[in-house]
C-alpha cells in the first residue's frame, strides 16, 4: 500500500482538493483507495456523498486504537473510494497524541491492518504545524505539498513545511526515514507573468536539494475544480475535454499527468481513465 500525506503548514493551498481529485482519479483507474481525513475542519469528509457511513472515524482510530474496518471505513458513492471521517470536533487528538509515548508513530503502527485492503492511502492534513501533521508524515512513503505561485506561499513553504521535514529527521535512529517531499505548484494562472516567474524561481531554488522535488506537473487555476467540488465529483469526471480557446489542459489530462508522475508503476491504468467513471475496462487494483 502506497501512503501519501498531503501537507502544508499554510492553509488554503489546495490540500483537500488535491486529495479528493487524486483519490477519485486513482479509484476510477481501478485502484482501491482510502482517504484519511486528519483535518479538524472536515472538508474532505463532506466532499463526496457517502453510500455507507461507518459508526466511528479518525478519533476512535487514534484515541482508542480502533482497527476494525467495519467500524472505521465509510464508503463513498465513487466505486473503490473509501474514507475514514474526521470526527475530532473539539480538536482533542493533538493534545492526546502530544502526551502519548507513541503519539507521533501511532498512525504508522495502525496502518498494517488496512494495508491488505487498499492500494493507495491519501492523508489530508490541517494547515498548521501539529503532532497530527508530524504523525501523518512519519506514516508516509511520500509527502506531497501543494504550493501556490505566490511569494508568501514560497516563503512559508521553506519556513514551515521544509522545517517540519528536517525536524523529524532524528527518527532515522529508529529506522524511519523521512519521506521524500514532492512540491505541486497549484492554481497557476496561465496569463499571469508573476505566477510564471515564481514558478520558475521555485524550481530553481529546490533544484538539486536532497529529498525535495518540484513536480513537472502543475495544476492550472480553472473553474472546473470548484465546480467539481460543488457537485461532489472528482474533477476529471467534470472536465474531460479541453475547452476551445483555452490554453490550460483539460482537468482529466492534468490529473492523469499528476498521478502518472507520482505513481509511475500504475501509469498504464491511468492512461485508460476516460472521465466517465471507469477506466476503459480496467479491473480492480492489486495490492501494492
Amino acid at each position: 500500500m502506497q501512503v501519501v500525506s498531503i501537507i502544508s503548514t499554510k492553509g488554503g493551498v489546495g490540500k483537500t482538493t488535491t486529495a479528493a481529485n487524486l483519490g477519485g482519479f486513482a479509484a476510477d483507474a481501478g485502484l482501491r483507495v482510502l482517504l484519511l481525513d486528519l483535518d479538524v475542519q472536515p472538508t474532505l469528509s463532506s466532499y463526496f456523498t457517502l453510500a455507507a457511513r461507518a459508526p466511528a472515524g479518525i478519533y476512535e482510530m487514534l484515541a482508542y486504537n480502533e482497527q476494525r474496518p467495519e467500524q472505521l471505513v465509510s464508503h463513498t458513492v465513487i466505486e473503490r473510494l473509501d474514507l475514514v471521517l474526521s470526527n475530532d470536533d473539539r480538536g482533542e487528538l493533538n493534545t492526546l497524541l502530544l502526551h502519548a509515548p507513541d503519539g507521533r508513530l501511532r498512525l504508522r503502527h495502525l496502518l498494517p491492518t488496512l494495508a491488505p485492503r487498499y492500494d493507495l492511502l491519501l492523508i489530508d492534513t490541517q494547515g498548521a504545524r501539529s503532532v497530527l501533521l508530524e504523525m501523518a508524515v512519519l506514516a508516509s512513503n511520500l509527502a506531497l505539498s501543494p504550493v501556490t505561485p505566490e511569494i508568501l506561499a514560497a516563503r512559508e513553504l521553506r519556513r514551515g513545511t521544509l522545517q517540519l521535514i528536517e525536524d523529524i529527521a532524528p527518527y532515522r535512529h529508529l529506522g524511519i526515514e523521512p519521506p521524500p517531499l514532492h512540491l505541486l505548484i497549484n492554481r497557476v494562472h496561465p496569463v499571469s507573468s508573476n505566477a510564471r516567474l515564481i514558478q520558475r524561481a521555485l524550481r530553481q531554488v529546490f533544484q538539486g536539494q536532497s529529498g525535495v522535488r518540484v513536480l513537472d506537473t502543475d495544476v492550472p487555476a480553472i473553474e472546473a475544480y470548484p465546480r467539481a467540488a460543488t457537485r461532489g465529483l472528482p474533477v476529471h469526471r467534470v472536465e474531460y475535454r479541453q475547452p476551445a480557446g483555452r490554453a490550460a489542459p483539460a482537468a482529466l489530462d492534468t490529473m492523469r499527468a499528476l498521478a502518472s508522475e507520482l505513481f509511475p508503476a500504475w501509469q498504464e491504468r491511468f492512461a485508460l481513465v476516460n472521465g466517465r467513471g471507469d477506466a476503459g475496462g480496467a479491473g480492480h487494483g492489486q495490492r501494492a
